[in-house]
Parts: C-alpha cells; sequence; structure tokens
C-alpha cells in the first residue's frame, strides 16, 4: 500500500498541523502534499517530506498572508498528480478534501469543517485576513465560486472522517455525507504535567481532588485572540465581577482587549508549547466562551485535571461533561457566564476523574483509531 498525505496548506503548527503530525508519526515515509509551506517552522513536520504547490513561490512573497492566494488554491492543488498511490489522507478544513485521488485510490478525508470561508464566518474570514474592505467585493464573488467548487469536490472522498459530532452533522447537511467521528488528539505531555505551587502541590501523574474553589489560581483563557472567540465576553464578566482572569495569547484583538480590562485581567502573550501543561494544571478552571468545531484546548486542560467551563454548544458537547469534568452555560452574555462560575464554585471536581476522562482522547488511542480505519476500509 503506497500512501500519500494532504494538507491544505502549512504556514505554522497549530491545530490542524497536530492531526498531520499524527499522520506523520503512522506513515513517516508518507509525502505530505500542500499548497504551500513555511519550512523550517513546522515543529515534528520539518523532516517530513513536504511537497508544495505552484504557489510556493508567491507565498514567499504574501509570507504572513497565505489567505490571500486562497481564490487560487483548488486550481494549485488540483494540479498535485498522485496517480502512484493506493491511498490518499487529507486533512481539510478548507481545500484539502479537494485532491484529485487517482481512479483506483481509496480517499480518506478527515475533516475538520466544511470550509468556514465558503458556507459560514466569510465576514469574519476577511477581518482576520487583515484584507482591506476595498478588495471584498471582488474575494466574496471568489468565494462564490469556491463554494460551487467545494460542493463538487466533495464526490472526490471515498470515507469522511469528522473531528466532533456538530462536523458530521455539517457534513451531512452540506455534502449529504455520511462521516464516523473521531476527535482531535491531545499530545500524551499533557497527561502527566509536573505542576508546583507556593500554596499546594499536585503530584504527577496523580492528582489530589482540590476543590476548586480554594484554588489560589486565577481562571484560564487561552487562544487565538480574533472576534469570534469572544475574550471581550471574558474580560467584561471579569471587569463586572472582579474574577481574576489570565489571558494567553496573541491576536489582532490584543490591543482592544487589553484597554478594556480591568486590573483583575492578566495577558500571558505567547505561551511556548513546553509551558502549556504547566499554565493549564496550575489554572482554576479554563474558560472557553466560543462555539468551536471540536476544538483541542478543553481536552489539553482535562487531561491536566483542569475543569472547563465552557458554551455549552459545538465540539465542547462532545469532550466536557457537565457537573463531572466542567459546567456549561448556554447564552454569550455576562450573566449566563456568571452563573455557570458560581455553579462552578459549588462543585468538588476530582482531578483524577478528569483526567481519566480525557485519556480516551489522547494521540496514542487517535493513531489506533486511525490506522484501523485504513487497514480495515
Amino acid at each position: 500500500m503506497k500512501l500519500a498525505l494532504v494538507a491544505d496548506w502549512l504556514p505554522l503548527y497549530a491545530g490542524a498541523e497536530h492531526v498531520i503530525a499524527e499522520f506523520h508519526a503512522l506513515w513517516k515515509d508518507a509525502p505530505i502534499y500542500t499548497t504551500i509551506a513555511n519550512h523550517g517552522n513546522l515543529g515534528p513536520l520539518n523532516n517530513a517530506d513536504i511537497k508544495t504547490s505552484s504557489l510556493q513561490k508567491w507565498y514567499k512573497i504574501f509570507r504572513n498572508h497565505h489567505r490571500m492566494l486562497l481564490p487560487w488554491m483548488p486550481c494549485a492543488l488540483e494540479r498535485i498528480n498522485l496517480d502512484e498511490y493506493d491511498v490518499v489522507l487529507s486533512s481539510s478544513h478548507a481545500i484539502g478534501k479537494g485532491i484529485i485521488p487517482p481512479p483506483s485510490a481509496r480517499h480518506i478525508c478527515y475533516c475538520h469543517t466544511p470550509m468556514r470561508y465558503a458556507w459560514q464566518m466569510e465576514d469574519e474570514y476577511l477581518e482576520d485576513s487583515r484584507i482591506p474592505k476595498i478588495f471584498w467585493k471582488p474575494i466574496k464573488k471568489r468565494l462564490n465560486k469556491l463554494r460551487r467548487w467545494d460542493m463538487t469536490t466533495a464526490k472526490r472522498v471515498d470515507q469522511f472522517i469528522a473531528n466532533s459530532s456538530i462536523v458530521a452533522d455539517r457534513i451531512k447537511k452540506i455534502y449529504n455525507r455520511d462521516a464516523i467521528v473521531i476527535h482531535p488528539p491531545v499530545d500524551e505531555r499533557f497527561f502527566q504535567p509536573e505542576i508546583r505551587n507556593t500554596k499546594y502541590e499536585i503530584r504527577s501523574p496523580e492528582f489530589e481532588p482540590i476543590p476548586h474553589a480554594q484554588r489560589p489560581n486565577p481562571y484560564l483563557a487561552i487562544g487565538r485572540m480574533v472576534p469570534y472567540k469572544r475574550f471581550d465576553l471574558l474580560v467584561e464578566a471579569a471587569n463586572a465581577h472582579q474574577i481574576p482572569l489570565q489571558i494567553a495569547g496573541t491576536g489582532p484583538e490584543k490591543e482592544r482587549l487589553e484597554r478594556l480590562a480591568g486590573p483583575t485581567v492578566t495577558f500571558l502573550g505567547f505561551v511556548p508549547d513546553s509551558d502549556l501543561p504547566r499554565i493549564y494544571g496550575e489554572s482554576k478552571a479554563l474558560l472557553l466562551p466560543q462555539e468551536e468545531d471540536a476544538g483541542i484546548v478543553p481536552l489539553e486542560a482535562q487531561a491536566c485535571g483542569t475543569p472547563v467551563v465552557s458554551l455549552g454548544k459545538g465540539g465542547a458537547l462532545d469532550t466536557v461533561k457537565d457537573g463531572e469534568t466542567g459546567v456549561f452555560f448556554q447564552e454569550q452574555t455576562v450573566e449566563s457566564l456568571k452563573d455557570a462560575i458560581d455553579q462552578f464554585e459549588q462543585i468538588q471536581f476530582d482531578r483524577n476523574a478528569i483526567r481519566k476522562h480525557a485519556e480516551q482522547f489522547s494521540a496514542e488511542k487517535f493513531r489506533e483509531k486511525i490506522l484501523k480505519m485504513i487497514l480495515n476500509y
């Protein structure tokens, strides 16, 4: 069996790239085909055989604005020749599933979501990309063509894998295709954090069931600071109710959020991957105010034994157990969030139980499921 891996694009090592890295761990000799790549900035993928499209030369010019190349990516992807392969395994949140497999090959697509730029969040995409509004009208025309292309390319996939139940529902609604759900992988290092604090100590790998209302550390929010993440809601709630909050990450919203923040809010900036287990583990709880398709962040927090206060929508419904590993709130309002935090403060969470729950989403379990699917399909 000769296998090829396919990714939308590889400008950095983030959530979707973790999935590609797990595929690469299973098939180290398999090349990774993609539209553009930032070679040397891809963590465990730096040693992979990454083959880029004809757009790579343009990416060198638009280094920090790869999404500007999106209208030309479908054509570039379709020009990639995979005739020598028996199996094509794609990771797609945009155009990756549109690769043209050989007629005799099997194409299995791990779908993070049907293309958001075509079906949802069109304006959010344009704002996040910082594309001047003068260009929005012609780009939206391009996106309309992209939407039609996206519909037709669903036929090129033999089997869809969805990263959550809500994405499986979306695949059914948009493409009229069934999907098997395999949740994204949590790196093994999150399951054995070594956490120290002057006021309490947790022994690794076993955790003590500490009442979270008594823990001295702040609540935590982490991620790219863009509008849909709703960090502004967290800041507003922290200001109104003197909630100690740490926000880790960077992004276009950072300066605005800093101006809004009161004295109980601290910005950690960029946090290296090596520090994430400690940050999660020392936090009272992770606050997740946005709806995510799957979301690796709440899984990483739970792997560290830390509960989650989450909006009760999206992928969190698959991974957070209300009252056992976290608490849900139903509306993106300060009142709804504060009610959930008040409820959270009354519960004594068992860190061992939270960590045990997260083990079913480990990278090892992910690889087992993917390998079984490829071999048995």
